[in-house]
């Protein structure tokens, strides 16, 4: 293997220009210095790569030889340049996010609309799981970022940017009217029918937890596996559904559900964007967090 591969660059640009002086103007050298690159190449190959002629130069048979692979080489690096610049300019690339159905339809829709409108030529790929599958897929590098909701463990690892208030609530329909507009205590859930999540998505086990240091423990009648669905079952009288504010909102505004009041208020949580504290981000990402940030402070 030749030490020196600038060497390589000089017999490809000789070789396409069959010239020494056309080499020495493309590479904005002297033709002196061309010549000389040359002859090293062919010295520490022991080959003769080139023939004069009257026009210039051509390549002998081994020297063709060499030239088939060299330029395919050369011109894929060039190729491979140009996708660069074409990344670093945002004409094209890829943005790797991970977000739960939560998040994603109350703050990242909005965001990639516009981010999609500004970058079209950028791929985006999102891969929708909970908060916990979430932070494993950024810790394993499937992702570039996430958009998750607290409260989240291993936050000394992650760079998180918290980016939106989100408030949890239990919401009835008509058949709960007798609990509408009275202060209650959180042990009489307890007594109720409640549709939660099921699986070990963020939502779920704060509620579970800040439940249980109040002494409650609830015995759910459905657990589901969207909160969209929860709505639905509460609109259906099925029981009383715990859910982020977000998913009932349409319904608590038109009064075909009521959100139920508690003597001890449920402490609001919060949308973040988290990504490797120490990790990488593309072009694509890297653009992205700048929207982000750029939101936060306005």
């Amino acid at each position: 293997m030749v030490g020196n591969l600038e060497y390589y660059k000089v017999f490809y640009y000789a070789a396409k220009n069959g010239s020494l002086t056309g080499a020495a103007a493309e590479l904005s050298i002297s033709q002196p210095a061309v010549s000389q690159a040359l002859k090293q190449l062919e010295s520490a190959l022991s080959a003769k790569l080139f023939v004069r002629v009257p026009r210039g130069i051509r390549l002998t048979t081994e020297g063709q030889a060499l030239y088939t692979y060299v330029k395919s080489g050369y011109e894929q690096i060039r190729l491979g340049e140009r996708k660069l610049a074409s990344m670093l300019q945002l004409d094209y690339g890829e943005l790797k996010i991970g977000a739960s159905d939560m998040t994603l339809k109350y703050y990242l829709l909005p965001m990639l609309q516009e981010y999609h409108e500004r970058f079209p030529g950028i791929k985006v790929t999102v891969t929708n799981a909970p908060t916990p599958e979430t932070l494993n897929l950024l810790q394993q590098g499937e992702i570039e970022f996430g958009v998750v909701s607290t409260p989240f463990a291993g936050k000394s690892r992650l760079h998180v940017i918290p980016v939106r208030e989100i408030e949890d609530v239990f919401v009835a329909g008509r058949k709960f009217m007798q609990y509408k507009n009275h202060m209650l205590e959180l042990k009489e859930l307890e007594k109720l029918p409640i549709i939660c999540l099921e699986g070990s998505t963020s939502t779920k086990s704060y509620m579970d937890e800040f439940l249980k240091q109040s002494g409650v423990e609830l015995h759910p009648e459905f657990e589901l596996a969207t909160s969209d669905m929860i709505v639905q079952f509460a609109l259906r009288n099925l029981g009383v559904g715990s859910v982020v504010r977000d998913f009932a909102k349409e319904y608590l505004e038109d009064g075909r559900l009521f959100e139920l009041r508690f003597k001890q208020m449920i402490p609001k949580r919060k949308i973040c964007v988290v990504a490797d504290a120490g990790g990488p981000v593309s072009k694509a990402a890297e653009e992205f967090l700048k929207m982000v940030r750029a939101i936060v402070r306005n």
